[in-house]
């Protein structure tokens, strides 16, 4: 059956990687995004060129609620069900515990727990007439803080445990799983080669995985795993067998 997936952040990186492989199997893709609209124009003209009508985008702020909402209602009008949530849009930055502000908080929270949650919650009905999944785009740091990341940290933690509770209150009718990438894509900001390679010598398979493996990831836990929820399934190369 062709699905219908809505993907957020799906412009760039991890989510682009899973709206490909998606719509190469056939499902209707929502691209959602919020800064990169020539990024998330070019994967749409792509998409439909190679299947006509078959991606749509649309721009919405997820820290602002009526943006969300309104992506919500756009959802619904569109398609009037769903089969796929893949909560993948993430803000990423660091910051000292000392200079942490409230800002950062909001930010942070909002984008990768706040937002995810919410979504969830507007769309219930719409998966549950599919009998449908979320699928949460968590980090293997979630586990185990990253340093000067504390606030990201806490957050993927609780996207974690969201995916967790949530699989309770949703079952029997919409399946609630994560994926957590481990050494995948290099910030964008600048990091030093030295670091980079610290990172990889942690690695069990010693390189960095492709965005690609977790696209693959997503793809199971959509069409594979009808039997499982509240799992999250970590994509690190055995990252996380190091301390």
């Amino acid at each position: 059956m062709e699905k219908k997936v809505l993907i957020t952040g799906a412009s760039k990186r991890i989510g682009a990687a899973c709206a490909r492989m998606l719509h190469a199997e056939g499902c209707q893709v929502f691209l959602h995004y919020r800064h990169s609209e020539q990024s998330a124009l070019d994967l749409f003209n792509e998409l439909n060129h190679k299947r006509a009508n078959s991606a749509w985008m649309m721009q919405a702020d997820l820290l602002n609620m009526d943006d969300l909402l309104r992506l919500a209602e756009e959802i619904e009008l569109k398609w009037g069900a769903l089969d796929v949530l893949d909560n993948n849009a993430s803000t990423f930055y660091p910051q000292l515990l000392e200079e942490v502000t409230e800002q950062d908080w909001d930010i942070l929270l909002g984008s990768n727990l706040k937002a995810p949650f919410f979504l969830v919650k507007q769309l219930a009905p719409l998966l549950k007439q599919n009998k449908g999944c979320v699928v949460n785009i968590i980090d293997i740091h979630a586990e185990r803080g990253l340093k000067d990341y504390p606030v990201y940290s806490i957050a993927k933690a609780g996207l974690a445990g969201m995916t967790k509770v949530l699989a309770k209150e949703l079952g029997p009718d919409i399946r609630v799983n994560g994926v957590s990438p481990g050494a995948m894509l290099w910030p964008e900001a600048e990091m030093s080669g030295q670091i980079k390679s610290e990172i990889i010598q942690r690695v069990a398979l010693k390189r960095t995985g492709q965005k690609e493996d977790i696209a693959k990831a997503v793809r199971f836990l959509i069409n594979d795993a009808e039997y499982v929820t509240g799992q999250i399934i970590s994509v690190d190369g055995g990252r996380t067998l190091f301390c």
